[in-house]
């Protein structure tokens, strides 16, 4: 090596030295206003009128909710489920935590239907927020969206923190909105990631929300989509705490596909 080489690579080792010494700020927290955005809003779709019954369900569904009781679900740490029945629907009991099922499950179409209260207060996501989350790690929002903005990959039908819903498809309180979720389960290579990503169909009163959407992931509160690599999963419903008034849910059945 000649001097002049050797003199310039002991100058570029010198500036490596000093970049490798310099003290950079560290990266900033994840905040939930991270991970959402507000524009463009989905159109308003007026459903069809929501049906006086619950949907009968078809001849070969596996029944998670028959008006009766809880005895398809429980907690989150395996005990009985702590929400209120009656009148042939279950009420969000505050505090209680998250239900789920205890059948685990991998492809499969679901039916439910869920209802604001009439004089529901609050804005944003303190207004009727829960959740149903499919595998017991996907969650598609549910919230009160008549009338009422939030961040568009928080409304209602939307993969939550990820893809808003096409359309906003609420009907007001008081009235039944159904949930038809088509879902298809991810596969996975030997490295954990995905093989195939789970994909996920979802219809609110008849109106198509979300069509074969492919999910990136979990769907955290705070930070991003994050591959964890899973078998089959139950289905599982969000306490979300809302103060303003708890969501009644009924006639939940699932088709295993």
């Amino acid at each position: 090596m000649t001097k002049r080489n050797l003199l310039t690579t002991i100058g570029m080792l010198a500036v490596v030295s000093a970049f490798a010494q310099k003290e950079y700020p560290s990266r900033a927290p994840m905040t939930p206003a991270m991970s959402e955005y507000w524009t463009p809003q989905p159109p308003i779709v007026t459903p069809g009128k929501a049906p006086a019954e619950a949907i009968g369900a078809p001849s070969d569904a596996i029944i998670l909710f028959d008006g009766k009781d809880l005895s398809q679900w429980e907690n989150s740490k395996g005990q009985a489920a702590g929400w209120t029945v009656h009148d042939g629907v279950f009420t969000v009991k505050k505090g209680t935590g998250d239900i789920r099922t205890k059948q685990k499950f991998n492809d499969f179409q679901l039916h439910l239907e869920w209802c604001i209260p009439e004089g529901i207060e609050g804005t944003n996501q303190a207004r009727g927020n829960s959740g149903v989350f499919l595998q017991g790690i996907y969650e598609i929002q549910i919230l009160d969206n008549y009338e009422n903005e939030t961040y568009v990959n928080g409304q209602a039908g939307s993969i939550y923190k990820q893809t808003p819903p096409l359309v906003n498809a609420m009907n007001k309180p008081g009235v039944w909105n159904t949930f038809d979720i088509i879902y298809t389960a991810p596969t996975f290579k030997k490295d954990g990631t995905y093989r195939t990503p789970p994909r996920v169909t979802v219809l609110q009163n008849g109106v198509l929300l979300q069509n074969n959407t492919t999910i990136l992931g979990t769907t955290p509160y705070v930070g991003f989509p994050e591959v964890v690599q899973h078998g089959d999963g139950p289905i599982a419903l969000q306490d979300h705490g809302d103060p303003s008034a708890p969501i009644s849910f009924r006639n939940i059945w699932i088709r295993e596909l």
